[in-house]
């Protein structure tokens, strides 16, 4: 089926009402109804397309998703199963004098028959999503990484593989879908959701996709500039930095950074300049210090 947007389907604006929502999806689906349109192939479809529509925007959970994602994100994220998960309307049609015991199965196919607990009114239950933490190294984040993962699944102890997507961020979260408690009534088992938390590095921080590094050059460096050697996730690097560059100023490594998930695009590394002051100075050194402090240095 097209990714139409279910605003458009429906015929209503986006930020109708419940019951605006509810009113044209009834008017669309009498009209529609196979049994009003036996053998029409096109009416058929359009119902199906009605009903998606409507079982999306009538759960308040799945239309908040729909309006925050748009169609074509919603629909990478929600399988036929997601969307029509809980979704009955039964008694709708009975009140206009239609069958449904074999409709809805016959159209939309095992995944909805699965919903309905097998198309004889039992109302299959899904199973309860599980949640967990995993724990990944900074490096992991970086390059990405596959993670063993053991949990207990209904009494018993399982182990999987998850794939670590590189550039993930703590606080993201993993769906592993099928792994969560058994269904009942011919429902489908619960997800799996790990919730990551991404280790400190002891040199570099994280500012969104970008690194940032804290690095001291000496105070001849910061006046004079120069080259300097830096660290950076893939090796170290040989930058050159300006004269009289300022404390606090960044030099930015384009490119450097964390990779955004799903993506090939890349954030940058910076490196925030310090200048070191010493703390104990020779006595030749002391001298030349006092002769720029002469200087007005």
């Amino acid at each position: 089926m097209a990714q139409r947007d279910y605003y458009e389907v429906l015929g209503v604006k986006k930020g109708a009402s419940v019951d605006e929502i509810k009113r044209a999806y009834r008017k669309l689906a009498v009209k529609y109804h196979p049994d009003k349109n036996p053998g029409d192939k096109q009416a058929e479809e359009r119902f199906k397309e009605i009903n998606e529509a409507y079982a999306v925007l009538s759960d308040p959970k799945k239309k908040e998703q729909f309006d925050q994602f748009g169609s074509t994100n919603f629909h990478q994220k929600f399988s036929q199963e997601d969307i029509f998960r809980g979704f009955n309307v039964d008694d709708m049609f009975r009140d206009q004098g239609f069958g449904t015991d074999d409709i809805f199965s016959r159209i939309f196919g095992d995944a909805l028959r699965r919903q309905r607990g097998g198309g004889h009114g039992r109302m299959a239950v899904r199973g309860e999503d599980f949640s967990m933490e995993i724990q990944v190294t900074f490096r992991e984040a970086y390059d990405g990484a596959e993670k063993r993962v053991a949990f207990m699944r209904d009494g018993a102890r399982e182990e999987l593989s998850v794939k670590i997507p590189a550039g993930i961020e703590s606080g993201a979260k993993l769906r592993v879908a099928g792994r969560g408690g058994a269904g009942r009534m011919g429902g489908n088992s619960g997800d799996l959701y790990l919730t990551v938390t991404v280790g400190a590095d002891p040199l570099f921080t994280r500012e969104g996709a970008d690194l940032v590094l804290n690095h001291e050059v000496k105070f001849s460096q910061a006046v004079l500039g120069g080259y300097i050697e830096v660290p950076t996730m893939s090796g170290a690097k040989r930058i050159k930095i300006p004269a009289s560059i300022q404390a606090g100023t960044k030099v930015r490594l384009k490119g450097l950074g964390f990779p955004l998930v799903g993506e090939q695009a890349r954030g940058d590394m910076y490196v925030r300049i310090a200048v070191h002051v010493p703390e104990k100075l020779s006595h030749r050194q002391r001298e030349l210090v006092e002769q720029l402090a002469a200087e007005g240095l």
